[in-house]
């Protein structure tokens, strides 16, 4: 049967149950923990950029967007200002020339390898109270649930094979 709320419930029967909540502690634990362990000298989603642009050299913006799941305005701001700290060169695309393609500078391959290791510290930090069985099944569960709503984002992820499709492209431009 399903629990019918009421204005009158306390905090703790309600806000306290409802994932959205949780979730958004989840992330503020998350940032905070990424913070302690890798500085803030770079942001969780600067280190995806980064982290993107290292695996798939020249990417362009759009697709990079589109491969880490976050909206094509913020990828643009967030790669200008990555520019402007020297640790990606934006060119012009060679296939479209609306484009800009992204590649590490040796200062972003740096900067990438100086994090990466805090990256790793923070993840075993953030699972570290769970058992390595409860390990597995929460993370099996955290991919699940973001697979199936994967749609329901404003700015949906693609895996590489997504991106390597041309019908799926042209569907979502």
């Amino acid at each position: 049967m399903k629990k019918q709320a009421t204005s009158r419930q306390s905090v703790s029967a309600d806000l306290y149950d409802q994932p959205g909540h949780l979730m958004r502690r989840a992330h503020q634990i998350t940032v905070s923990m990424f913070q302690e362990e890798v500085g803030d000298f770079v942001s969780p989603k600067e280190f995806a950029i980064l982290r993107m642009i290292h695996e798939t050299p020249d990417v362009d913006q759009v697709r990079l967007a589109r491969l880490i799941g976050i909206d094509t305005s913020s990828a643009a701001l967030t790669a200008a200002k990555l520019e402007k700290r020297g640790l990606i060169a934006r060119t012009v695309s060679t296939v479209d020339r609306r484009l800009l393609s992204l590649r590490l500078t040796s200062e972003g391959e740096k900067l990438l390898d100086d994090t990466v290791n805090g990256v790793y510290r923070m993840r075993e930090k953030l699972l570290s109270p769970l058992t390595p069985a409860e390990q597995k099944v929460f993370m099996k569960l955290l991919q699940k649930f973001v697979h199936l709503h994967n749609d329901e984002s404003r700015a949906p992820l693609w895996t590489q094979v997504d991106a390597a499709q041309p019908a799926k492209r042209k569907a979502s431009t």
